[in-house]
């Protein structure tokens, strides 16, 4: 009795919870690294960059895609980007991982309390709770990845610092921006970092809700729970699997809240004058591509996602094991 005591209060601590999101921030950063390349491809699919809007709809077109990239930039082309998502990833797996344990804990102290809504709902807030802290660093990070020679005026190489110079200038000081546009960013310029927050944090209710679930579910109708005084024993294979499995579930069902969000998100490129609106986003991505066109990227988005979600899990677990967490 006095183990389940110190074990209960142990996962209540802010201790237990600064380990876990240490755990998760290295989890997701290594993820990241892993499929930089092809979320340079992805994001210049989604957002429908000029240059490589010939290559989306296929498997074969990615990998097209890439090796123009790196014909043209070399390493640094497929990587262009990635460090703003470092940036941004340490931070949020942190946070998301984190908020996960104590969310969970709360909603669900023990195993038997575990239900599929209660996962869900433990799995949204703390995507909710990240992205909340973190999006100004994932807009710079898209900015960054979107840029071509022919999508970018400028001749200079696409900076973290550049980013934010050209997103501080848009929109107030545009003599053809609406007065009502030119009010909200003068009084809140911060705003322009959140372009497209609003349907992020609507796509992230599904997207992490969705992973975080099909992640506990998986694991407690797969993987026996210790027996009491047994140490919980390694499981890296069935990590990666139901990882991979998780963010495949995951990914398509939140899928187009993504591509609404890239274009919002690039808005202050193509409409440097005013803030691009939901209904307008929605409207153009149809005219221009139809209910297909919500779901362009899709097959690279397995090849990135899957991965991703199998290792970040794997990782993070992992790294609560060294931790003693």
């Amino acid at each position: 009795m006095p183990s389940n005591v110190s074990a209960s209060r142990d996962k209540q601590s802010w201790d237990y919870a600064l380990r876990s999101g240490l755990a998760g921030g290295v989890a997701g950063c290594v993820a990241k690294t892993a499929i930089a390349p092809l979320d340079r491809v992805k994001i210049l699919f989604q957002t429908s960059n000029p240059d490589f809007q010939k290559y989306t709809g296929s498997w074969s077109g990615a990998f097209k895609a890439a090796s123009r990239i790196y014909t043209e930039a070399g390493v640094r082309g497929l990587l262009q980007g990635h460090s703003a998502t470092l940036l941004r990833v340490f931070p949020y797996a942190s946070i998301k991982f984190m908020a996960y344990d104590k969310v969970h804990y709360m909603l669900m102290p023990t195993r038997e309390q575990e239900t599929n809504l209660r996962r869900f709902a433990a799995g949204s807030l703390s995507g909710m709770i990240s992205v909340l802290f973190t999006y100004p660093l994932e807009v710079i990070r898209v900015r960054m990845a979107f840029q071509t020679r022919s999508s970018s005026p400028s001749p200079l190489r696409p900076s973290f610092i550049r980013a934010i110079q050209q997103i501080s200038s848009e929109g107030a000081s545009r003599p053809s921006a609406s007065r009502t546009t030119k009010t909200l960013f003068d009084t809140f310029p911060v705003l322009k970092f959140y372009r497209g927050f609003t349907v992020t944090i609507i796509g992230m209710v599904p997207y992490a809700g969705t992973s975080f679930l099909t992640w506990g579910f998986l694991r407690a109708r797969y993987i026996p729970r210790p027996k009491p005084g047994e140490k919980k024993p390694a499981t890296p294979l069935a990590d990666l699997t139901i990882g991979g499995i998780s963010g495949m579930i995951a990914q398509t069902v939140s899928y187009p809240f993504e591509i609404i969000r890239r274009r919002m998100q690039v808005g202050g490129l193509t409409r440097p004058d005013r803030w691009m609106r939901w209904g307008e986003t929605v409207k153009a991505i149809y005219n221009t591509g139809g209910w297909r066109g919500f779901y362009v990227g899709l097959s690279i988005g397995y090849l990135k996602v899957v991965p991703m979600t199998a290792i970040s899990y794997a990782v993070w677990q992992a790294g609560k094991r060294v931790l003693k967490v």
